[in-house]
């Protein structure tokens, strides 16, 4: 028997959750994927311009290792829409969404590397190996900040110590009138 109780301070139920969570899933899914698209593209066409001829032994590797690293972070971020439509209808929505969160999340892990190699890459060929060593560190350092260490601040409160408008969990002196979650009792014999 589904439980149909609210869960959380937006008053939802669990499937409530789970949709809404999926709908705001696939909009940073839409976004991420026009990016990863462009990306994609502009690395299949590099093969057939006139200039490709001339990259070196390591500016092909890169080029091999950036392109096959966008394919994957582009099948990570398609994967939640497969999911779904596989399970459409299977009462699975709760765990479609927690699995296809960890699929964006792995996703965003492989796009920074093919950030960091596309711009490695074009730096290499437009300036020196040492530029381009440097441009795709940078990327690196860019992007893990920026997807990483920001929203662990966000999460904290920010780097002043202050709760932001985005922090929606009780203030720690509210969460008292937060009831606790009750699980449902349990019959013996049933699972």
């Amino acid at each position: 028997m589904a439980d149909h109780r609210p869960c959380t301070a937006r008053n939802e139920t669990p499937l409530e959750r789970a949709d809404r969570n999926f709908g705001e899933l696939l909009q940073e899914l839409r976004v991420t994927q026009t990016g990863v698209q462009i990306l994609f593209a502009f690395l299949l066409s590099l093969a057939f311009t006139e200039r490709f001829e001339d990259l070196d032994s390591v500016q092909r590797a890169v080029y091999v290792a950036t392109l096959l690293l966008a394919v994957l972070s582009a099948a990570l971020f398609t994967a939640p829409a497969a999911l779904h439509r596989s399970l459409f209808q299977k009462g699975a929505k709760p765990r479609v969404v927690q699995v296809s969160a960890r699929l964006a999340t792995v996703g965003l892990g492989v796009l920074v590397f093919a950030f960091t190699g596309s711009v490695t890459l074009v730096v290499d060929v437009t300036t020196s190996r040492t530029g381009g060593l440097a441009a795709g560190a940078a990327t690196l350092l860019v992007c893990l900040g920026l997807w990483g260490l920001l929203p662990l601040l966000v999460r904290r409160g920010g780097p002043d110590g202050r709760r932001g408008p985005a922090d929606t969990r009780p203030a720690p002196r509210d969460r008292a009138a937060v009831p606790p979650r009750v699980p449902p009792a349990r019959h013996p014999g049933r699972s």
